[in-house]
Parts: structure tokens; sequence; C-alpha cells
């Protein structure tokens, strides 16, 4: 049985059992020298590495045993631009944007804990609308393959009948997370601004949410990869 004790302006009290757990991980606001916000934040972007990478290995293990012919994406994503297609230009442009943001984000983590929350929402809200930029050019992207392609979920003209699934699946909760990034973005800055985390002077939430900013972005480098060039 764990025995702990608990000092309140008085002689020291042994605690035991449950009560003795609580009152070693209530004594201090931090566990393992990491802040509960961060802590959560690694367990959330944990589960989602285990998600993405059964979505992903799912795709990879579709692609290689399907016996249909797999659309060339050099082909199926390319833009049509003066009387020419250029393969992987709006994909091009999306991970560049996408990439851009995090170079964004990171400066905005540096000037919140040097104390400039001007400067840091800026660049927050300058990250939100990288953010929506992506989301805009990949609702353009879908809408290409839907109503010029004739790609479904459940079918495709080009090719391989998987292809739709796995492609809207994977891409589709991609897009998800960026759009919910936004919205926190654009909320953070939004308290940065009004000075809600002045009074306490501590800014960690803008690495909190600058992590799972990154973690979109590293995503996105796989799915851009196995989707995009394989």
């Amino acid at each position: 049985m764990n025995h702990s004790t608990a000092t309140l302006s008085g002689p020291t009290v042994a605690v035991s059992g449950w009560r003795g757990l609580v009152a070693d991980w209530s004594s201090d606001r931090q566990a393992f020298h990491v802040s509960w916000g961060k802590a959560m934040m690694w367990i959330f972007l944990l589960s989602d590495i285990f998600i993405f990478s059964c979505f992903l290995t799912g795709y990879m293990t579709v692609r290689v045993s399907t016996t249909a012919a797999w659309p060339n994406p050099s082909e199926v994503f390319a833009l049509h631009v003066g009387g020419a297609d250029v393969p992987l230009l709006l994909i091009a442009i999306m991970t560049f944007v996408l990439i851009s943001s995090s170079g964004t984000m990171a400066m905005a983590v540096n000037f919140a804990y040097r104390g400039d929350r001007m400067n840091a929402a800026t660049l927050m809200l300058v990250t939100a609308t990288f953010g929506e930029l992506f989301v805009g050019m990949q609702a353009f992207e879908w809408s290409k393959l839907i109503l010029e392609e004739g790609v479904r979920p459940w079918g495709n003209p080009m090719g391989a009948a998987q292809f739709g699934a796995a492609f809207f699946m994977i891409t589709g909760f991609h897009g998800l997370h960026v759009s919910a990034g936004v919205v926190l973005l654009f909320a953070v800055a939004f308290k940065l601004v009004r000075g809600d985390y002045d009074k306490a002077g501590n800014y960690q939430v803008v690495e909190i949410v600058g992590l799972y900013w990154h973690f979109v972005d590293l995503v996105w480098v796989f799915i851009f990869a196995l989707f995009y060039l394989w």
C-alpha cells in the first residue's frame, strides 16, 4: 500500500491508499516535468499517429494487392494551365503553403515566449490563413475529381475502384484536422490580442497549438509521398 505525507501549515500527516496517490499527483501541477496541457496534447497526437498509420498502411496494402490498374497521379492530379496539363502543380502549391505555415507557427511560438503577444497573434493569424488556403485548394481538388473525372468513394472510371475510397477517406480526415487547427489558431490568436494570458504570464498554449499544427504538416508529408508521388 502506498504511503504519502501531506503538510498543511502544521504537522506532517501520513496519507495512504488512493488518497495518498491523489496527494502525490496533486501536490504539484506538473508530472514528469511536463505541463498537463502539453502532456495531453502529446497523448492526443500519439492516438492520431495510430489512426493515420492504420489508414496509410491500409492504403498501401490495397495499392499493392489490387489487380486493377491504379490511376497515374501525374495524370489524375494534373492542372490544365496555358493549354497544357502540368502534373501535380496544385499539389505542389498546397504542400508549399502548408510547409510555410509551419515556419510562421514556429515564429509565433518564439514571439509568445518572449512576451510579444501581438506579433505572436499576427503570425498565428497568418498560419490560420495558410491553413484556410490549403483547405480551399483541397476543396477545389475534390470538386475537380468528382465533377470532371467522375471519381466516387465507391467507384473510379480511371482504374481501381479502391482509389476513390482511399483518397477521400485519408485526405478528408487530414483536411478535417487542418480545419480544426484553423479554428483553434483563430481562437488562441483572439485570446492573445485580448490579453487573456497576460495575467498568468503563461503563453504555453501557443506552443501546444504549435505541436498540433506541426503534426498536421508532418502527416501531409506522408500523404503527399504515398498518394501523389507513388
